[in-house]
């Protein structure tokens, strides 16, 4: 009884720890990531202004000093983007 080993945990046992330990990392990788997104695009999908210009901007937009389209027409411009068509007169 004395060199029973029965109760040890042998080849399959490590080989399921280290499996086990695996999936755990891969989970906390994967939370991490989906916070730092989920941080990166701010609330409700938006993305968040990086750049000093888009932080004016949207303060500007902000305290009423420039309207909706305007501010989509800039932020467009500041990222490269080709601003929307704008519908003028006649």
């Amino acid at each position: 009884m004395y060199w029973w080993y029965d109760h040890a945990a042998s080849g399959w046992g490590y080989t399921l720890l280290a499996l086990i330990m695996l999936a755990l990392w891969a989970l906390v990788a994967l939370v991490a990531v989906a916070l730092f997104r989920q941080a990166e695009h701010g609330l409700h999908g938006l993305r968040v202004p990086w750049s000093p210009a888009e932080r004016v901007l949207s303060e500007r937009f902000a305290r009423g000093e420039i309207g909706e389209d305007e501010y989509r027409t800039r932020l467009a411009v500041l990222r490269g983007r080709t601003p929307p068509p704008q519908a003028g007169p006649g």
